[in-house]
């Protein structure tokens, strides 16, 4: 009888786990290294079911100065269940080689506490596939600092350039509507 109730247990995370993953949208299958951390980051795991700003970076490119204000974005919006997710890439020739000099440029020069991974692919066919979903429900990003706004159920609600800054009414906007977006 004691064997039992020990098994319940095991069968609700189980089925748990069967349900998250049902639930998981496409954008978020699949891991990505932690920028400078020995960890991996379990998209679905962490970010089904939140409302999403993904944006690729790149440490030397003229919009870098953008980490200022997408970080008071997630200051600002973070108690209301906003991710802000930064994925540096050298996909447009503007960001180191060296994960520790994207590092201090994002946590030591512009003091980014949102979600950073290890430079990643993000055009084309070996883009990784977070940026492959984004792209098939949008656009490609079109430079650094592209950035898209994604609801609770992982769809793209907009997607903006990189002359679009952060504290824009309409980026803003946007991301207003991403949070009060149902799962």
């Amino acid at each position: 009888m004691q064997m039992r109730w020990l098994a319940v247990p095991v069968l609700m995370v189980a089925f748990s786990a069967m349900t998250q993953a049902a639930q998981c949208p496409e954008l978020l299958k699949g891991s990505l290294p932690k920028l400078r951390a020995k960890e991996s980051i379990d998209l679905c795991q962490r970010f089904a079911g939140k409302p999403l700003v993904v944006v690729n970076t790149a440490s030397f490119c003229g919009f870098a100065p953008q980490f200022k204000s997408l970080e008071a974005l997630n200051q600002r919006y973070k108690s209301q269940g906003l991710e802000v997710i930064g994925v540096p890439s050298n996909d447009f020739k503007q960001e180191s080689k060296d994960g520790e000099e994207t590092a201090k440029v994002c946590y030591v020069n512009y003091g980014v506490t949102f979600t950073m991974t290890e430079p990643q692919k993000i055009r084309g066919d070996d883009a990784i596939n977070l940026f492959q979903v984004l792209a098939a429900q949008s656009s490609a990003p079109k430079w650094n600092f592209y950035k898209y706004v994604v609801d609770r159920k992982g769809k793209v609600i907009a997607d903006f350039s990189s002359l679009t800054k952060p504290d824009d009414p309409e980026f803003i906007a946007a991301v207003e509507k991403a949070i009060a977006s149902q799962p």
